[in-house]
């Protein structure tokens, strides 16, 4: 692919930066400015500022920069971006305030590239004469994500479409930051010992390596719309052309979930929930496959009630549906049957071979995560999120010494990214929902022979 930077340098600052140095200085550069911000901060402590004020101001200035910096890479870090502001929900609602408009904003936005480039990249991608394939095409994006940015269209017979172009260097980028990330194996190691970290990282940088392929998420993409097609509750928009870094759909118009989650209805908040999460349960079983990048940008809620789902670039393919195992230690931990259910977690690899572990600890762990399913319905809220963050988080607790002992089996991670990922989305929400009931119909395992 030609190098874009030398043609726009008077737009320098949308381009993603390629280096590795340059980008490792960015990333380097948020724990830096924090801490400065935290001394100067002190200082003004001794002047007589309060600390709640103190606080406040600096959590405000981090998160600012949190956002251009993430924002303005794109790539890898911009997706690290995406996936805290899914967990912002479980952060104390003091500390919270200043990070949610600046994470929620990496979910839908980031620095556009120039209209000269993005058509360079539509006529490499799909020929010379790109233009007479619409009616209509506009310049300005409606939207921007990690590795591309979409605009809106009139396809030559007149549907409206969305336009997904990479961004030149999003390939390079998004690599050199997961060579960053596998350099930092020794430092994830000593954070959770008892985790297998290599095989994860690699099984992480294999799956974000795919996004990169349009061509494989337009396959994801028809894969789900064929299963969904004239279904009552999900819109999947269907793919009109795809090319390497270039996918055509569908336009699909609906209230956004970070709209719902802002200011929704009690009504739309649990009607986008309980379609959120039927959606994931039930796509393994219908569609063989699994949508794997839970944030709110990806979903909305239609006027006529059904939940439209895009962006399939992250896809776990389940040819044998979802492992009968996950609902199995679901009905162990609900019936507190310690002994069986780590037994169960051993045969799957969540705990290590050598690693010792008292079968007691691991259910005292493990129960509260299934709490939403001992109720006919379950209202998700922050409050709850936050509770359990901070009791897997206190680092005097068993359940934090527990949770550092277990592992991550790399064959789990996307299965875990969207349990965790929903989960976040439905505490934002504040839904209540009937979830004992969706698991019991699509979840293999669950309900025991």
């Amino acid at each position: 692919m030609a190098d874009f930077r030398e043609q726009t340098d008077d737009h320098a600052d949308t381009v993603m930066p390629r280096g590795a140095a340059a980008r490792t200085a960015k990333l380097a550069s948020l724990p830096l400015g924090i801490a400065g911000r935290a001394v100067g901060g002190w200082g003004r402590r001794l002047t007589g500022q309060s600390a709640e004020e103190v606080n406040t101001a600096l959590s405000a200035k981090a998160a600012e920069q949190l956002f251009e910096v993430l924002g303005t890479l794109k790539g890898g870090a911009m997706k690290f971006g995406q996936a805290l502001s899914v967990f912002e929900a479980a952060v104390p609602d003091e500390l919270a305030a200043p990070y949610r408009d600046a994470l929620t904003k990496l979910q839908a936005a980031a620095h556009p590239m120039p209209a000269r480039q993005t058509h360079r990249v539509l006529a490499e991608q799909l020929g010379r004469g790109w233009r007479d394939r619409f009616a209509d095409f506009a310049d300005e994006p409606a939207a921007s994500a990690s590795i591309g940015q979409v605009h809106r269209a009139v396809w030559h017979d007149g549907r409206e479409v969305a336009v997904k172009v990479q961004y030149p260097g999003a390939d390079e980028a998004l690599r050199s930051d997961l060579r960053q990330l596998q350099r930092f194996a020794r430092l994830f190691q000593a954070l959770v010992p008892g985790t297998d970290v290599k095989p994860l990282l690699a099984e992480l940088a294999a799956r974000m390596d795919e996004e990169l392929d349009y061509r494989l998420e337009a396959d994801n993409q028809r894969g789900f719309a064929k299963t969904f097609a004239g279904d009552d509750h999900v819109l999947v928009p269907r793919v009109l052309a795809s090319a390497p870094k270039v996918v055509v759909s569908e336009w699909v118009c609906g209230t956004p979930f970070a709209h719902i989650i802002r200011e929704g209805t009690t009504e739309q908040r649990n009607r986008a929930g309980r379609l959120l999460a039927e959606f994931h349960y039930s796509s393994p079983a219908r569609a063989r496959l699994l949508h794997s990048d839970p944030h709110p940008g990806n979903f909305m809620l239609l006027d006529d009630g059904r939940l439209g789902v895009i962006d399939f670039g992250a896809v776990a393919r389940l040819p044998n549906g979802t492992p009968p195992m996950l609902g199995v230690i679901m009905r162990l931990a609900l019936e507190g049957r310690s002994a069986e259910l780590l037994d169960a977690l051993r045969a799957e690899g969540f705990v290590r071979p050598g690693t010792r572990l008292d079968a007691d600890d691991v259910y005292t762990y493990l129960a509260p995560l299934v709490a939403p399913l001992t109720q006919e319905r379950f209202h998700f809220t922050r409050r709850w999120a936050q509770q359990q963050a901070l009791r897997m988080g206190d680092t005097r607790s068993q359940d934090f010494r527990t949770g550092r002992s277990l592992n991550l089996p790399p064959n789990w991670l996307l299965i875990h990214r969207v349990t965790a990922g929903a989960v976040g989305i439905l505490c934002q929400l504040d839904a209540e929902l009937e979830l004992r009931a969706i698991v019991e119909r699509w979840q293999p395992g669950f309900v025991a022979e």
